[in-house]
């Protein structure tokens, strides 16, 4: 049984998003301010965290950056605002994806279930110990990327990322495939999310990133990584 945790102030929506996960069969636990959220996630170790960004305390932001330093949990942030660089900063610190509210409780289902099984499927399918793409190195197993043996600092998602266009060298992947192989999501997702994470991972791997030569736009098409 999957664990979920749930991080939010407004006490009516988390008693509605807890009983709908109760009824998919998820274990749920749930937190209502930024300070217990970190005690809670710690001590509990979710397998997905569902997180507001306004929170008392501390902030959804924060929780967020803290807890990316410490575990690999997949995180969906919850937003009330509407701003493109709130939701890029969300990314930033290391949320997975987001939804904006108001939001219907069947799409979060929906992506908590995708996110979930995109997870087991990345720790079940068979990839390499090791991949080499010229000054890059990825070591799967250890979680490790490096450029000129210098250590690159990945989000999870980042890091997923980079290691499937990587066993797919070359190969050019539109932005709805990248949602569904990557996040796992077989429905319309906000391809923005994808964007966002390309233009972070180019921050990192990419000698001049507003010129990139490794992680490539094909126009029209979607993006690929050479080697």
């Amino acid at each position: 049984m999957n664990k979920i945790m749930i991080v939010e102030d407004d006490n009516n929506l988390l008693e509605t998003l807890k009983y709908n996960l109760k009824k998919e069969n998820y274990e749920v636990v749930t937190a209502s301010d930024g300070i217990q959220a970190l005690e809670i996630a710690r001590r509990e170790k979710p397998d997905l965290l569902i997180l507001d960004i306004m929170l008392p305390g501390i902030d959804g932001f924060e929780v967020c950056r803290i807890l990316r330093r410490e575990m690999t949990v997949p995180i969906i942030m919850l937003t009330a605002k509407v701003e493109e660089t709130d939701k890029i900063f969300g990314l930033e610190v290391g949320a997975d994806d987001y939804v904006t509210k108001p939001f219907s409780v069947r799409e979060l289902l929906a992506r908590v279930r995708a996110m979930l099984r995109r997870q087991q499927m990345m720790e079940s399918e068979p990839i390499p110990a090791n991949i080499t793409l010229g000054d890059l190195y990825i070591n799967t197993a250890r979680h490790i990327v490096t450029r000129n043996d210098n250590t690159l600092e990945l989000s999870p998602k980042e890091f997923d990322l980079l290691v499937f266009l990587a066993v797919n060298k070359s190969i050019v992947f539109s932005r709805e495939q990248l949602l569904e192989k990557v996040w796992g999501y077989e429905f319309a997702g906000d391809t923005r999310t994808v964007d966002v994470h390309i233009r972070w991972l180019r921050q990192k791997i990419e000698p001049d990133p507003s010129n990139p030569t490794r992680l490539v736009t094909v126009r029209g098409a979607g993006y690929k990584l050479e080697g």
